[in-house]
């Protein structure tokens, strides 16, 4: 990629506030606990892979500044704890089994959102999932769950959302995408391919519907301390440190809440004029990259 189209990409977490910035994690989060607003108030948002990760921190946080959420997710334990949090805090959250790989689950958990809200402003397509091997040792039925989750779930999830997004006068869809988008290692084949798909849907659906109140943005994170990355690396703590030295440059990976906070500056008021465009929220992992 050109460096021209990089800092395109790059409208810069940091200039947000939000992910690529200098704080440790934990100051993180105490700028999270400590924002006082209501940019969701009276809203309502549907998020997808919410049991853990960015998705459950996001979900935490839509609902902390006013949202009625529902979340997904195939993990109903987690789902229901995290529900159970969030209404224990204050907020109103609704955990919704269903599994984004299954076309009537997705129609299901979109018209359960609207059944008990009454609407819906936003979508936060995030599910995913992640394997890395070289390409041809990925078996078939591999690639097809890789992109089926990453890619067919967001298209499913946006086919149900849009119709009720636009009926409620416009709003937006945030898709979590990922820096392997635009530079990914070896063994990436399916999941960066999956992940730089996800560019074209979002800048096609953006052009299809903008002119009908609702931005369709993309979040691209770089490496995340979330499950699914810690399986990835076999919950090998030297594998988390080795991570932490390859980000560039703020030198440790992000924590879930920080990509989460990027995902809802996109699904804000406050991002109005953006649509069809790319968050790249790696701490900074690509910038010195030709």
């Amino acid at each position: 990629m050109s460096n021209k189209r990089r800092n395109f990409l790059k409208i810069g977490a940091a200039a947000l506030g939000a992910a690529a910035t200098s704080a440790v994690p934990a100051a993180a989060r105490e700028n999270s606990a400590g924002a006082d607003n209501n940019r969701f108030a009276g809203k309502v948002v549907a998020i997808t892979g919410a049991t853990s990760g960015i998705g459950a921190a996001a979900a935490r946080l839509f609902a902390a500044e006013g949202a009625r959420v529902t979340f997904c997710g195939r993990q109903e334990k987690l789902g229901q704890r995290l529900e159970e949090e969030i209404r224990r805090a204050g907020g109103e959250a609704r955990y919704i089994r269903a599994d984004v790989t299954v076309p009537g689950q997705v129609e299901m958990f979109v018209q359960e959102t609207v059944d008990t809200y009454g609407r819906l402003d936003t979508g936060f397509n995030n599910a995913g999932e992640v394997t890395f091997k070289p390409l041809h040792q990925i078996s078939l039925e591999e690639w097809e769950w890789i992109h089926n989750t990453n890619l067919r779930g967001v298209f499913l999830a946006m086919k149900y959302q849009i119709p009720e997004i636009l009926k409620a006068g416009g709003g937006s869809i945030v898709i979590t995408s990922s820096q392997h988008a635009y530079s990914t290692r070896p063994g990436g084949a399916a999941y960066a391919s999956s992940k730089r798909a996800l560019e074209a849907l979002a800048q096609s659906a953006s052009q299809d519907y903008a002119e009908r109140g609702l931005r369709v943005n993309v979040v691209a994170p770089g490496i995340t301390d979330t499950p699914m990355f810690r399986r990835a690396t076999g919950h090998n703590e030297a594998a988390v440190a080795r991570a932490n030295n390859i980000v560039r440059g703020v030198k440790r990976v992000a924590q879930p809440e920080e990509i989460a906070r990027v995902a809802l500056w996109l699904a804000s008021e406050e991002a109005s004029y953006l649509t069809g465009t790319t968050v790249l929220a790696d701490g900074g992992l690509l910038s010195g990259f030709a």
